[in-house]
């Protein structure tokens, strides 16, 4: 029997990773035993694949973040599990496909201030997984899983917590009629997204101008104050989620404009991050990801950001909704200056994280990430062979090796309506990352192998409620 394309691939692929495993496993094994690593995730909010200058962008300053690529890992095919803010948020804290959660819904893509509903208390978090395992845990910056009290950090695994609960363009205190307009020169008062530490507001309406920096404050403070146990920190801006603001001293500092100043204002703030690691001596032993939650938001044009070569944007299952720019820093482990090329997704943070922690990745239940620290630390190949693109509750597509097949497509915004596709449209990502050329007919092997993959994954979701769908109860 003749072996497809793709199966060809993987066998080559894991032919290759148990060459390698036989004689790299002590390095593996030499860092479970080591101590325990501190994680900190800095998540951005719809931060294009193009927007980084070490991603590609030309006029874009990035040298925090470029540094942190020279001296980490870069990743270029790693995934959001969702193209917009709820469901990608708690797919990386639960290192699972938001439809197993209920938070998802093809009727409110996101939630929202009059929500009832958020992540499900039986969820594990991954605040929650290292927190048995020893970890002080902190979350600072945009949460938006729920902002009842059930559902805020400090009830999911997280001991303290500073932040805005959901979107930094909700709670709406401007003229509606104005519409995208107010986007264009906004001001703090125009939204009254609260402030909060821990469960209480602190401030309302945020200052958001000054918010990127008071995360940043927030984030030092902590790694000073837990440097001697380990600690797990989410940073998770606001930033460059529209409306855009930026603190003064980053004003007309970039000449991308406004968006511009905002990434670079979020590049100070990984700078600072890792020099303060660097300064109390905790580099080696801190592993530190970078990341963004979906794609950019192209409908505001110059105020939303740029997917690269990549195909649309937030909203869409097309490549630049869901592939981000991500780095992974740990000096002394991860080796210098490498590029991975293999598949990688937010929820393997998840697997990884709990892993080098010694902790318990959850038995009970699906989880859909995996352990990347063999590629980390050795650069091998990725045991994620898979990637499913779902938009609300619908499996849209489903990538298996370099092979991408659209079962539904449909743009990010705007009327168009979904449209089904028999036979799928098929795409080979490593020769066309742009999603320009069709080779379904070429390849019917291909097609059938993602179909029974599908097929297959769909057989392991088990129909849960939205939480999106619940109102906010009276």
């Amino acid at each position: 029997m003749q072996r497809s394309a793709l199966t060809r691939h993987l066998v080559q692929k894991h032919a290759i990773n148990l060459v390698a495993l036989i004689f790299l496993i002590p390095s593996v094994t030499d860092i479970y035993a080591a101590p325990k690593p501190n994680v900190i995730v800095i998540y951005a909010d719809d931060l294009g694949y193009g927007d980084l200058a070490c991603f590609g962008h030309p006029t874009i300053k990035t040298p925090a973040l470029d540094q942190m690529a020279a001296e980490g890992m870069k990743f270029t095919q790693f995934y959001s599990a969702a193209p917009v803010c709820t469901p990608s948020r708690a797919a990386l804290l639960t290192g699972r496909y938001p439809i197993r959660s209920g938070m998802c819904s093809d009727k409110r893509r996101v939630l929202f201030p009059d929500s009832g509903g958020g992540i499900p208390a039986n969820e594990v978090t991954l605040a929650e997984a290292l927190k048995t395992a020893g970890y002080k845990t902190a979350c600072v910056g945009k949460w938006h899983l729920g902002h009842l009290p059930q559902f805020l950090p400090t009830s999911n695994g997280f001991d303290s917590y500073f932040g805005i609960p959901y979107s930094n363009d909700m709670d709406r205190s401007a003229n509606h009629k104005l519409g995208r307009k107010i986007f264009l020169k906004p001001e703090v008062k125009f939204w009254n997204i609260p402030l909060m530490r821990d469960t209480e507001v602190v401030e309302q309406p945020a200052d958001q101008t000054t918010i990127t920096k008071r995360y940043t404050e927030e984030a030092i403070k902590l790694i000073q104050q837990n440097k001697r146990q380990p600690f797990f920190i989410y940073l998770a801006h606001s930033m460059p989620h529209v409306p855009l603001f930026r603190s003064p001293e980053f004003q007309d500092k970039s000449r991308r404009g406004l968006y511009g100043d905002v990434i670079e204002e979020i590049d100070w703030s990984v700078g600072q991050v890792l020099d303060e690691l660097k300064t109390q001596g905790l580099e080696q032993n801190t592993i530190v990801w970078f990341c963004s939650d979906n794609g950019p938001w192209l409908i505001f044009n110059e105020q939303g950001g740029s997917a690269g070569l990549l195909r649309d944007g937030k909203g869409s299952t097309w490549e630049g909704g869901m592939r981000e720019p991500t780095i992974a820093w740990w000096p002394g482990h991860i080796p210098s200056g490498s590029v991975s090329q293999e598949l990688g997704s937010t929820m393997d943070i998840y697997t990884t994280s709990i892993n080098l922690a010694g902790g318990t990745v959850p038995t009970d239940r699906v989880v859909d990430g995996v352990d990347l620290t063999s590629v980390l630390l050795n650069e091998e190949n990725s045991p994620r062979e898979e990637m499913v693109y779902y938009r609300g509750t619908k499996l849209m597509a489903l990538r298996k090796g370099p092979w991408k097949a659209h079962f539904i497509t449909k743009p990010a915004y705007g009327r168009e309506p979904f449209q089904e596709h028999d036979p799928p449209v098929l795409y080979h990502l490593e020769h066309d990352p742009s999603e320009k050329y069709n080779v379904a007919q070429d390849h019917p092997d291909v097609i059938k192998e993602l179909k029974m993959a599908a097929e297959q994954h769909q057989k392991t979701v088990k129909p849960v409620p939205s939480q999106l769908e619940i109102p906010l109860p009276n």
